[in-house]
């Protein structure tokens, strides 16, 4: 895993589908669900950890993108 897409695709292959036209949001929405699968037993540690980081990075990135904008 090394993509946001590759997260999207993972949450597909238990069907959950994130869209709520805000993209901060939906990395957040993502970062819950992978949690949850991971609680679940759903998920293989190595896959939740790596999510984790993923989307944990993206968010940051966003949030620091949406300072600067003056949002």
């Amino acid at each position: 895993m090394k993509t946001i897409y590759d997260i999207q695709q993972l949450l597909k292959k238990f069907g959950t589908f994130i869209y709520v036209g805000d993209r901060l949001a939906d990395l957040e929405l993502m970062e819950e669900e992978v949690r949850e699968l991971y609680k679940s037993q759903c998920i293989v540690k190595e896959d939740y950890q790596m999510a984790i980081l993923l989307l944990r990075g993206e968010i940051a990135r966003m949030k620091d993108r949406l300072e600067g904008d003056g949002l």
